[in-house]
């Protein structure tokens, strides 16, 4: 869901950098052969990430949500020389797919694939991180924060995907409804939270910047 009307979208869209060739590649082939394309960050969202990546330099980048790659690629621009990329994935059937974006990149050899879940993977992750990208199930993005929250270096940034949920955060809730639910707790919290200071986009389907003091 896009929160600005059409035509102000598309200027926006038009008057910003647009994406590398092998990210057009990625998000044709995705559109034609992957289930659920929409859940790919796109061009827009995608320069984001690169930009915020560039502006911040990061070290240790970790992803969560890997999908078909996309966004590891956007945010692998702006890692340091010298950086490293983790990206976890629970659907193992994507790796194949996204090793071949990650092997044509000029990041293959700084890119970690992990795949499986993320709550147990993370702890075992040494190092600590600069950039953090949560973009998984989001009945578990607080369980996400609490576990990278200590592992983040001062000044460090942790981006949040979806959380304004298509509008459903501002809508009667259906008790049924978990992830709104769980969205509608974890915006509360990041928000409150004395160790960070956060600002929500409503960028595509909202994107929270999280900066660790």
């Amino acid at each position: 869901m896009d929160f600005l009307p059409e035509k102000i979208d598309d200027y926006v869209v038009a008057h910003s950098q647009q994406e590398p060739e092998i990210l057009k590649e990625l998000n044709r082939e995705t559109w034609q052969k992957i289930l659920n394309p929409r859940m790919l960050s796109g061009d827009f969202q995608g320069r984001v990430l690169s930009m915020i990546s560039k502006l911040i330099q990061p070290k240790i980048i970790l992803e969560i949500g890997t999908y078909t790659g996309y966004s590891a690629l956007c945010m692998a621009e702006g890692m340091a020389k010298d950086g490293r990329l983790h990206t976890i994935d629970r659907n193992e059937e994507l790796y194949d797919f996204q090793q071949k974006y990650f092997e044509k990149s000029k990041y293959s050899d700084r890119i970690v694939q992990h795949v499986g879940n993320a709550l147990e993977i993370i702890p075992t992750l040494e190092e600590k991180f600069d950039l953090v990208f949560i973009d998984a199930d989001k009945s578990n993005y607080t369980n996400y924060f609490n576990l990278v929250i200590e592992k983040m270096n001062p000044g460090g940034v942790i981006l949040s995907d979806n959380v304004l949920w298509s509008g459903k955060v501002v809508e009667q809730l259906d008790p049924k409804d978990i992830d709104t639910k769980a969205l509608l707790e974890y915006n509360r919290r990041i928000n409150e939270d004395p160790r960070v200071e956060t600002v929500l986009l409503p960028i595509r389907d909202g994107l929270t910047i999280s900066r660790v003091k």
